[in-house]
């Protein structure tokens, strides 16, 4: 069965960190490109990061860039997202994705997808 898993979210302050976790499960994790999204109450879901099975091609939303890092582990079927510098801007569930475009950057490229963590950054 397919399946995609995110954890570590939370309540933080602004200018805090956090790393969120994807475990991903029945090959999901072998696509092209597993990717993070998040939204807002009231908002579209929007691209974070993208990360290619081999880790070498790696993309940023600008909203997250020099701030958010993603990795992978491919021994542990892990994608990680950590995220530095939060602004309460960044609150939003946050979900891990697959996709069978390596390019992939919009919501309606990615197939799969987990059930979303909720990050709270308070000012």
């Amino acid at each position: 069965q397919v399946q995609l898993v995110e954890s570590g979210g939370g309540l933080v302050q602004a200018g805090g960190s956090l790393r969120l976790s994807c475990a991903a499960s029945g090959g999901t994790f072998r696509r092209p490109a597993v990717g993070w999204f998040r939204q807002a109450p009231g908002k579209e879901r929007e691209f974070v990061a993208r990360i290619s099975l081999s880790g070498g091609n790696i993309y940023y939303g600008d909203s997250v860039k020099g701030r958010f890092t993603i990795s992978r582990d491919n021994v542990k079927n892990m994608v990680y997202l950590q995220m530095n510098n939060l602004k309460p801007e960044d609150t939003a569930v946050y979900y891990c994705a697959a996709s069978r475009d390596l390019w992939a950057t919009m919501r309606d490229e990615y197939d799969y997808w987990g059930q979303g963590t909720q990050v709270t950054v308070s000012s």
